[in-house]
């Protein structure tokens, strides 16, 4: 659905462009499934936008949202001095972003149970754009972990604040099922193949 003139004032108002400056510094970290990690945090704001999501602060620690994560000496102090939402941005931030020796389950388990709510609706945004990458993902055994992974835990964080991104989860997943089948098939196939040619 188009936005509302209402929406794109309050969108107009929203200033992202430190934001977008400060996550400049990923550009440089490529993702497994190509690209890098600059574009993720973009694309992960379009998602929001895409669904109706115009929360300045959810907005914002979109565009951020990997930073602590990926760039450890990052320096927080820079986070804060922003604007004047930047510390909500920070918190939130911080809630979707692994503590040390936080296993991949107890911190997806942490935003279902205790999470904010923008924390979840984050983390689904996330997850679209990551199971979105998968298709470009050679590896069938992370494609199949990381699928196993999206619907027992991250399906119900979407089913708890989004039914339409809980909706396209799931078509994600069972797309991806579909893709792990139809590689198996292939190579089992080339494997025969390659057999009978020494019958």
């Amino acid at each position: 659905m188009p936005m509302t003139t209402e929406e794109m004032f309050r969108l107009r108002e929203t200033r992202l462009a430190p934001y977008i400056q400060l996550a400049t510094a990923l550009i440089g970290k490529s993702r497994f499934g190509g690209g890098n990690m600059f574009r993720h945090q973009l694309d992960t704001m379009a998602i929001l936008v895409d669904y109706g999501y115009i929360d300045s602060i959810l907005l914002k620690a979109s565009i951020v949202h990997d930073l602590i994560e990926d760039i450890p000496d990052f320096n927080h102090n820079t986070f804060l001095s922003i604007d004047f939402e930047s510390h909500q941005v920070y918190e939130l931030v911080r809630e979707v972003t692994r503590n040390e020796g936080e296993s991949k389950a107890e911190f997806l388990t942490r935003i279902f149970e205790s999470g904010s709510r923008n924390a979840k609706i984050l983390k689904v945004a996330d997850r679209i754009s990551n199971m979105i990458s998968l298709g470009f993902v050679n590896s069938m055994e992370f494609v199949s972990r990381y699928t196993n992974e999206t619907e027992r835990y991250v399906l119900p964080i979407a089913q708890a604040v989004d039914a339409n991104m809980l909706t396209e989860l799931q078509s994600l997943v069972e797309s991806r099922r579909r893709f792990i089948a139809d590689f198996a098939k292939i190579k089992s196939e080339e494997t025969y193949i390659d057999s009978s040619n020494f019958i």
